[in-house]
């Protein structure tokens, strides 16, 4: 797959584990390798540069030579926090996003989602699988950062209500591709 120049990506890894028990699940093992790994791996190569977003453990998540930026406030706002932030630091007119535990992101997820979009003239695709849609795994226009700054002032966090404020168009996976692991059952 091509490198999508118009996009950079953030891997949201800033908020409490609480379904961990408060681990950083970013950094916890799955299969030899922590989260964090398996998902760098199948995003870098689709896209210009890639953020991490974590409140905790920034010098370990530095370590994997990616900017990593924290919510403002500080306070684990939710994953639409994280996605602000990378709208704030990047260049790019698209931003992926995608979350730390979703190991088998599909090595086109980029190109899939930007296909959706533009083929909508959305201004934000998410994607969803035959189940269900995964809200944090979403191409968005990095220009509606004032839009979810306003949202989240507002006191809200849903990233689904922000969503479909803007109407947003939707890319078909296959369930596997999207798994999240939430829980140490999950892990195992």
């Amino acid at each position: 797959m091509p490198v999508e120049t118009d996009v950079s990506a953030v891997i949201l890894a800033g908020g409490r584990g609480t379904r961990m028990g408060g681990a950083d699940k970013g950094l916890l093992e799955y299969r030899h390798g922590p989260l964090i790994e398996w998902v760098l791996r199948a995003i870098r190569p689709q896209v210009s540069e890639v953020l991490i977003s974590a409140n905790r453990n920034i010098d370990r998540y530095a370590r994997y030579g990616c900017r990593v930026v924290q919510d403002t406030p500080r306070d684990f706002s939710g994953p639409l926090a994280g996605v602000l932030a990378a709208m704030d630091a990047v260049t790019t007119p698209w931003l992926l996003v995608t979350p730390c535990d979703s190991p088998h992101l599909p090595a086109n997820l980029t190109q899939r989602l930007l296909q959706a979009a533009r083929a909508a003239a959305a201004p934000i695709a998410v994607a969803v699988d035959p189940q269900r849609e995964h809200y944090t795994t979403m191409l968005v226009q990095v220009r509606l950062a004032e839009s979810l700054r306003e949202y989240l002032l507002s006191g809200q966090r849903a990233v689904h209500t922000w969503q479909r404020e803007l109407n947003p168009a939707r890319a078909m996976f296959a369930q596997q591709e999207l798994r999240n692991l939430n829980t140490q059952a999950d892990l195992a």
